[in-house]
């Protein structure tokens, strides 16, 4: 990274996250750039050691993509990380880091946001969520609206025994899927019971089709 401004280049990259997201990149053992979100800050500093328990120290050793939630004894802050091996030609080189703040646990509903005012909807009757033009929506049995949180925030807060992610821009209730039919190239189209059609991208196909056991 050298022969760029790493850090100008880091900073650009941080735009493309939103404002919940920090960004932590590491060497092997130690952090060379942190840039904090208006919602967390684990107060990294350019240098410091990468401590074990980390998600970054996680997929350092696995060298392998690890998304988890990790307790606030490591930082002191609990928070929901995403965490990327760098690896050049096979060989690991560092780490990139997505830091989401931690959602409150023992929720059970959704609360959309629906012309003027806000719905708590329970999330057994949440059909599925999907990211467009920057806002996420929630499509419920009686209802539709929108909610701060980004998918990849509702990954984690939404019960994983029947939300299920299977495209970067949709998540869905597979308790609310009434038919699966294949699709182009390895993929698979979801015909909700709303009759939404939702599409599983190749990406998921795989994953999706193993969790749903067909």
């Amino acid at each position: 990274m050298e022969q760029f401004k790493a850090s100008s280049l880091l900073d650009v990259i941080s735009e493309l996250f939103s404002d919940e997201a920090s960004i932590a990149v590491s060497d092997t053992d130690k952090y060379i750039y942190y840039r904090p979100s208006k919602r967390i800050n684990l107060k990294i500093k350019p240098g410091d050691s990468i401590k074990e328990g980390t998600i970054a120290y996680k997929a350092l050793v696995s060298k392998q993509k690890v998304s988890e939630f990790i307790q606030r004894d490591v930082f002191g802050v609990p928070y929901y990380g995403m965490a990327v091996p760098l690896l050049d030609e096979g060989k690991l080189e560092g780490c990139v880091t997505a830091i989401f703040p931690a959602l409150t646990n023992g929720k059970s509903v959704v609360t959309v946001k629906i012309n003027d005012g806000w719905v708590p909807i329970p999330f057994s009757k949440v059909m599925y969520l999907e990211a467009s033009d920057r806002k996420t929506y929630v499509f419920a049995e009686d209802y539709s609206g929108t909610h701060k949180y980004t998918l990849n925030e509702f990954d984690f807060l939404l019960p994983k025994d029947y939300f299920v992610r299977c495209h970067r821009s949709y998540i869905v209730n597979v308790n609310h899927i009434q038919e699966i039919y294949p699709d182009t190239h390895s993929t698979f189209l979801l015909v909700m019971k709303n009759r939404s059609k939702i599409p599983v991208s190749q990406s998921y196909a795989s994953y999706f089709r193993k969790l749903l056991g067909f």
